[in-house]
């Protein structure tokens, strides 16, 4: 039912023929095609740009971080020297829920 027959084809191709002229239907087709080709170079070469940076912005060679105290020769810590205290986490808290009021009869008790 909602396929694409023949018929509705040859109709679109005499609407356009119609409407643009013979003459000017090859132009309008060599520019669209001009212009598509450009989109695909600009978009092609947006995702090679792409790809350029991310490679850069790779390292090379992956740390993994220190994990407890840094201990090796000739470090000390200092004297004195007590770690800071470790925060509490802080628990977001909800405001109280308001009781609902319908804007329908808050317009009409006024």
């Amino acid at each position: 039912m909602g396929a694409l027959k023949p018929w509705h084809i040859a109709i679109f191709v005499v609407v356009l023929v119609l409407l643009f002229g013979a003459k000017r239907l090859p132009d309008a087709a060599r520019s669209l095609g001009r212009s598509l080709r450009i989109i695909k170079a600009e978009t092609k070469g947006l995702i090679d740009e792409n790809n350029d940076v991310a490679e850069k912005a790779e390292p090379q060679y992956g740390r993994q971080p220190l994990q407890g105290e840094v201990q090796g020769q000739g470090y000390q810590q200092p004297q004195g020297y007590q770690p800071p205290p470790a925060q509490p986490q802080q628990q977001y808290q909800q405001p109280p829920a308001q009781p609902f009021v319908d804007p329908v009869q808050r317009t009409n008790d006024r």
